[in-house]
């Protein structure tokens, strides 16, 4: 095998990983495309540490690491998304920004409880 394919197969896979996230407004997808950006870039550190003679599997190590990352940022993406689904019962992304939780109220509109001193010098 040529030992420029690998790269040009991650090389494809990032930027249908960009593509992804650029196009798609559905945030399961987007999370995907990120996955699969992720995945090119496991890619290129395997490939690359064939090359690499000082440091031994630096290249498998630094892919671990990379796979621990992605399994918890999806673990924290899919929460984020379950609820989001669960305030709007959709998960496109089109007013992600604007968005605001209309059901609960702000911290600055919230009554103050008036702070009476106890009899023992305390506020209560």
């Amino acid at each position: 095998m040529h030992p420029v394919i690998p790269y040009v197969v991650a090389a494809l896979l990032f930027g249908v990983g960009v593509y992804g996230v650029l196009v798609r407004r559905n945030a399961v997808l987007l999370l995907m495309s990120i996955e699969l950006m992720l995945n090119a870039v496991n890619l290129m550190f395997v490939t690359a540490d064939t090359s690499i003679v000082g440091v031994p599997r630096s290249g498998q190590v630094f892919t671990l690491f990379v796979i621990v990352l992605a399994a918890a940022e999806v673990g924290v993406g899919l929460a984020v998304i379950l609820r989001f689904f669960r305030l709007r019962a959709s998960v496109e992304t089109d007013g992600v920004g604007a968005a605001t939780e209309t059901d609960a109220p702000r911290e600055a509109d919230a009554p103050r409880a008036a702070v009476r001193p106890d009899p023992d010098g305390e506020a209560r």
